[in-house]
């Protein structure tokens, strides 16, 4: 049988078959059958700072909803907090102590100072690495485009000197010059780029009038942007690179190795 072990970000993976980031990985049952099946590692669910913030306020709306009814009740549910991310990082470890094969936590946090804090929470669950989502929706007509990309190499830079795992950033496609931003991120030290993130989009029900959130799942020809900067990527800066989207069968797999010297969902890098 083939050796199909490889090295990602200076751990020891059977082989280069990543699962991503998904819902699947909530479940034990769907991380066992992962590993049984051959997976060489799992990217655990992204870990949301918008959506704290979002049942936050959810919470807070419903815990003041009755309050200063009289004089005599000001409150009816004193000091109650939301938990932050104790859920995710308790869910966390449950898929960690799961499987055996490395798992990696993944972020996506707003503020740089919940980037640190998040990613410090993470690494003490003894996951392998983390996986930085750096994604940005534009809203300000006044913001350059290297002013977002000078923040997001300030966000690394905090993490990589705040945390002791290895760092993964997953970025999106959309940079006026993705070779130039990965190159810089690769000079803050990053140790692996996962090319490129899937994003959730919403869509307009003409009928009910209202948003939805249809998932919108890749398709086969979705590999070949990835595989091409992977390419251009390999043997020029110093990360591991990984190759994610597209990926759904055993060709598309060696595809991916001969191009770049990869592997699958996602490419590593030897």
């Amino acid at each position: 049988m083939a050796d199909l072990t490889t090295n990602y970000m200076g751990i020891k993976l059977r082989n280069p078959i990543i699962v991503g980031a998904c819902n699947l990985v909530e479940k034990t049952e769907n991380l066992k059958r992962m590993e049984q099946a051959g997976a060489g590692a799992i990217v655990y669910r992204s870990l949301f700072e918008e959506q704290i913030q979002l049942e936050n306020l959810q919470m807070m709306e419903n815990i003041e909803e009755f309050a200063e009814r009289n004089a005599e009740m000001t409150s009816l549910f004193p000091d109650i907090e939301h938990a932050g991310p104790e859920e995710y990082l308790h869910n966390l470890a449950k898929a960690k102590n799961a499987v055996s094969i490395p798992v990696f936590g993944s972020l996506n946090a707003v503020n740089q100072e919940t980037w640190v804090e998040y990613a410090q929470e993470i690494e003490k669950i003894g996951v392998a690495g983390i996986e930085l989502n750096l994604y940005h929706l534009p809203s300000d007509f006044e913001i350059m485009g290297k002013a977002i990309v000078s923040e997001q190499l300030d966000v690394i830079e905090a993490v990589k000197k705040a945390i002791k795992i290895p760092v993964a950033v997953k970025l999106s496609p959309y940079y006026t010059n993705v070779l130039y931003v990965i190159n810089e991120m690769d000079k803050k030290g990053v140790d692996a780029f996962v090319l490129f993130n899937k994003l959730f989009q919403p869509e307009i029900d003409i009928d009910d009038e209202k948003l939805r959130f249809p998932y919108n799942l890749s398709h086969h020809d979705e590999n070949r942007f990835p595989l091409r900067i992977a390419g251009l990527l390999y043997g020029n800066i110093k990360a591991n690179v990984c190759s994610s989207r597209g990926i759904f069968t055993g060709e598309d797999v060696i595809t991916g190795r001969c191009r770049c010297s990869a592997g699958c969902k996602y490419l590593v890098q030897k």
